[in-house]
């Protein structure tokens, strides 16, 4: 059977004297169990680190998390949503400053896929192809965020559309974002839900609008 192996590795910047938050039943432990190795870049070999700073308050809750530096592909994703999981694991000391940026390299790694013969080049340009396809999404996102404002042009939405449906953005894709954050909102990553009904919102769709009332006010 192929083996996914990850390193995780903790770093927190806080005083010398002051302890470190930590994660009930480890931190370790807890990437490892619930990580799922994302399709895109286990298709493409790609592996690397990805940086997450959060802050926690008292009560051990993740109440800011976001990506300081990533691979830019969906490992991105990956390390964001499991440092979001450990919402409310925490224990947190008391002299624990809440406005502190608490940083987690998570080092993505493979092996038994073959990746020690995939040429860079392939991987590099399998990174660019992600980064490109993000490009798009986000010109699509602005659009319809500056038509919720009324500022647009209405015969730019041809274009758009056309973008989504070269994206593949359809109906069925629209569903599994909102049943993705549907998950998240009851493993309680609350911003990364709202991050998916947001998504949806603004590819032009109602689909995520009873859910934004609800969960996102």
């Amino acid at each position: 059977m192929f083996k996914i192996a990850a390193a995780f590795l903790l770093l927190i910047s806080v005083s010398v004297k002051a302890q470190e938050p930590k994660l009930k039943g480890g931190l370790s432990s807890f990437l490892t169990e619930n990580k799922i190795y994302p399709p895109y870049s286990l298709h493409n070999c790609i592996q690397g680190i990805v940086s997450i700073g959060f802050k926690l308050n008292a009560k051990g809750n993740v109440y800011y998390s976001v990506v300081k530096k990533g691979v830019g592909t969906d490992l991105d994703d990956e390390a964001l949503r499991l440092i979001r999981m450990t919402d409310g694991k925490w224990i947190v000391p008391s002299n624990h400053d809440t406005t502190t940026l608490v940083i987690v390299p998570v080092n993505f790694s493979l092996s038994g896929y073959d990746c020690d013969r995939k040429d860079k080049k392939e991987i590099t340009l399998a990174i660019k192809a992600y980064k490109d396809e993000k490009e798009l999404t986000n010109v699509v996102l602005n659009f319809y965020r500056n038509k919720e404002k009324g500022n647009y042009k209405q015969e730019d939405e041809i274009k758009i559309l056309q973008i989504k449906s070269d994206l593949r953005i359809d109906d069925e894709y629209l569903d599994d974002k909102v049943n993705s954050g549907l998950k998240k909102q009851k493993q309680g990553d609350i911003q990364g839900a709202c991050e998916d009904f947001n998504f949806v919102k603004y590819m032009g769709s109602e689909k995520a609008n009873d859910l934004l009332l609800k969960y996102c006010k």
